[in-house]
């Protein structure tokens, strides 16, 4: 009975104690008036006007033209002191770019001068349009692999080698103008449905893929298969051990061994990133001498051969708009283009977060493209900001974008008198330095954290993993994003709900399976909705809300019967 009467009283003193607040409509709006505001905070979250509010006309010329080309707004600070760390980091990156340059054109199944053309004019438009100070453009292998393994579909780079060309540069001028349409028209969102989970899985695919690529010329064979999976490609391998060079394999086995411990150095003490920078170029020219002096041409080992001198020759004469393979280009630069830019700007940011600065991501898509559509009229394929070469240089003390310039200004010398030390080099060395390259981009503890904070999504990584192994690049990254696409779905359409109890001592409710001293207030439900209400989940809810009510009624005493339920719907807001 004083069970009872203590109840009662305590449920007396809580309705007593409720206040009620009257919820009211926000101001009145016009139809036009809420168009324009959902459109702002769709396209113009960060608001670029803000800064041209209240100021004179002459003021917000200098600020658009500091805006559409940043090297305005640093340039007149720039300095003799940040041009010396500029130009040690710039001589630094143009160490490896060389190489990697030579190496990753191949992997496009491009001839090895097109990626050195590529480290040469795309850096210089990049630092008069980018942002940010760390990010060293050039070839990168994902886009490298996934466009010649596109392009090779349809036309072989052996029969035909002019018309892949063809193509490849004009792919790439369809990858510029679909990166710099999405800054302009600022659908940047568009890049973030490629997940973490999604660019683990589906960079660890294409780095196996990449390196079992590099099998033949690790291994000296001529016939090999120009399909991407993992099966055709060791089927390849072990089909034609005839063709294996035990001269080949082992200088392979030296180089590879060197380069991997020069990386394995420079992860274990930052302050000898040079080791691992400047091993590249060091291998290939011990390798070139090498060959060289024993003739090794003529001992099974094969070699780039001779390479044309001279700066990029234009190229907007090769661009084709027309005939069969139109389809065939779009599509590779709408791949190639994605690829890219996700890379490119998951680089500029990382590295900005670092030194505490802010990297604009549409006017970034806006750099990448209009360098990309530059590098189609100048002989260069798809490049962007790769993260080996972006850490080398912001380890080598990089201030400014003018470490790009210097190292497109080395490229030019090589270019211009230094091509005809390349004749001698051998293919191996440069298969393994693609393999050292891209074991980087194996992320293992990255991995084993997506498994401990979400399955789904290591389910979406692991499915661009070995969609990317046994499917295809392009089909591994597909499959990955449509399960991404559906998780969203359901995170909409089946949100979240539960159920609330009170932190004693204080006004705060919190989870009661996460806060194990909350506790509940008797004839109470008090639920939390953690997603907004809307017409592809009202259904749901309200059939889980019922269920909610029926199953608290059966596990509560008759006496203690369900008098209130309380929704809390901090999630959802009034549009």
């Amino acid at each position: 009975m004083e069970t009872n009467n203590a109840c009662t009283m305590h449920s007396h003193c809580i309705e007593m104690s409720m206040e009620v607040h009257q919820v009211v409509p926000p101001p009145h709006k016009s139809t036009l008036q809420k168009l324009k505001g959902r459109l702002k905070e769709t396209f113009f979250p960060d608001d670029p006007l803000r800064q041209f509010k209240g100021q004179p006309l002459k003021r917000k010329l200098i600020l658009g033209a500091q805006y559409v080309f940043p090297i305005l707004q640093w340039g007149p600070k720039y300095n003799l002191k940040l041009f010396k760390s500029d130009l040690v980091s710039g001589l630094t990156i143009a160490s490896l770019a060389i190489p990697q340059g030579i190496s990753y054109a191949k992997l496009a199944s491009l001839p090895p001068i097109v990626g050195l053309y590529s480290s040469f004019v795309p850096p210089l438009v990049y630092a008069v349009l980018g942002s940010s100070k760390d990010l060293a453009v050039g070839p990168v292998s994902i886009a490298s692999l996934v466009m010649g393994s596109m392009l090779h579909q349809e036309v072989s780079p052996t029969t035909d080698p002019i018309l892949f060309l063809q193509l490849a540069f004009t792919s790439t001028l369809f990858a510029g103008l679909f990166q710099a349409l999405l800054g302009i028209l600022r659908l940047g969102f568009i890049i973030d449905f490629l997940s973490k989970a999604i660019l683990i899985g589906f960079m660890a695919g294409a780095a196996i893929i990449v390196s079992l690529q590099q099998l033949k010329s690790l291994l000296g064979i001529t016939h090999f298969t120009n399909q991407m999976g993992l099966i055709p490609v060791m089927t390849s391998v072990f089909h034609n051990i005839h063709e294996w060079s035990w001269q080949t394999i082992l200088m392979g086995i030296c180089f590879l061994v060197l380069l991997l411990l020069a990386r394995h150095v420079s992860i274990r003490k930052p302050k000898l990133f040079w080791v691992s920078a400047g091993a590249p170029l060091m291998c290939v020219i011990i390798s070139t001498l090498l060959v060289f002096a024993i003739k090794a041409q003529n001992h099974g080992i094969s070699v780039i051969g001779k390479l044309q001198e001279g700066i990029n020759p234009p190229s907007w004469n090769m661009l084709l708009f027309h005939g069969s393979h139109l389809d065939l280009v779009m599509k590779t630069g709408l791949i190639t283009g994605i690829l890219s830019l996700t890379e490119g700007i998951a680089v500029g940011r990382t590295f900005a977060a670092l030194k505490n600065y802010k990297v604009d991501g549409n006017k970034e898509m806006m750099a990448i493209g209009f360098m990309n559509v530059v590098g189609s009229f100048t002989s260069c394929y798809v490049t962007t900001g790769a993260f080996s070469r972006s850490a080398v240089n912001n380890n080598a003390g990089a201030k400014t974008a003018v470490s790009n310039v210097v190292m497109s200004v080395t490229v030019m010398v090589t270019l211009l008198f230094l091509m005809p030390l390349f004749q001698y080099t051998p293919n191996v060395v440069l298969g393994a330095i693609i393999v050292t390259a891209v074991i980087g981009l194996i992320d293992l503890p990255a991995a084993c954290n997506i498994w401990k904070i979400d399955k789904f999504d290591f389910v979406v990584m692991m499915t661009a993993f070995l969609g990317v192994l046994f499917i295809s690049v392009q089909g591994g990254l597909a499959l990955a994003v449509g399960l991404s696409t559906l998780k969203i779905l359901l995170q909409i359409t089946r949100p979240k709900t539960v159920m609330l109890g009170k932190i004693p001592g204080t006004d705060i409710y919190r989870n009661l399976d996460q806060y194990k001293e909350a506790v509940r207030i008797p004839g109470f439900l008090i639920l939390s909705i953690e997603a907004p209400i809307n017409f592809a989940n009202i259904t749901y809810l309200n059939e889980r809300t019922l269920r909610w009510i029926e199953e608290e009624e059966d596990n509560i005493k008759e006496q203690l019967s369900l008098r209130f339920l309380v929704l809390e719907m901090s999630g959802n807001f009034i549009r």
